[in-house]
């Protein structure tokens, strides 16, 4: 069975998630922020001191995203495509850690995560500038339910992930439709619901 370190609150929502996805039985180890990250003990497990991380056997995982391609590679496609459609998947992965997710943060902290007296209006509009953009790069690559066609994979848990925060907490969507619609459908996927459930419930 594997153990999902970390609240459902955090970015284990997306393992959580990925999990269900896969049909694999798994154990939430609801290691909190601050103190529990730093002890000695969970830094045996990531050394990074953050969550989530992952133990499948004498695999340890970290890094959400890693651990969702390992989930997904454990029960084969269509969750793990092959082929040219497993690069590509690798592909919308690392697009959505290293071009959706920094600007997304910089629009969530200074959108509604921090108290209202530390946000920054002026950096919650670049990170909305910056999310807006890499809406427009998806939008044209949307012509299809998913990303990669007709079925869900785990680029489209990776990347729709990534982009929860954004969809939860009403950031303008306008003239990106099928981005929205996607968003939905993927959140509305009865896996995603059962993640949502818990990391509400948290």
């Amino acid at each position: 069975m594997l153990k999902l370190h970390g609240t459902p609150k955090s970015r284990n929502f997306r393992c959580i998630w990925a999990a269900e996805e896969a049909g694999i039985p798994y154990e939430i180890v609801p290691i909190g922020l601050g103190a529990p990250v730093r002890s000695d003990t969970f830094l045996k497990v990531n050394p990074n001191g953050k969550v989530p991380a992952m133990e499948d056997g004498d695999l340890v995982l970290f890094e959400s995203l890693a651990i969702n391609l390992h989930i997904a590679a454990k029960v084969g496609a269509p969750l793990c495509p092959v082929g040219d459609d497993y690069s590509r998947a690798l592909q919308w992965t690392l697009w959505a850690a290293t071009e959706v997710e920094p600007a997304a943060g910089q629009w969530a902290f200074n959108a509604y995560i921090r108290p209202a007296s530390e946000r920054d209006t002026g950096q919650a509009a670049a990170g909305a500038a910056g999310v807006a953009a890499r809406l427009d790069v998806l939008e044209g690559q949307l012509t299809r339910p998913y990303i990669l066609g007709d079925d869900f994979t785990i680029a489209d848990c990776n990347l729709a992930s990534v982009l929860y925060g954004a969809w939860g907490n009403k950031f303008d969507f306008g003239g990106h439709t099928r981005v929205k619609a996607w968003l939905d459908r993927c959140f509305g996927r009865p896996a995603a619901l059962v993640a949502r459930k818990l990391r509400d419930a948290a």
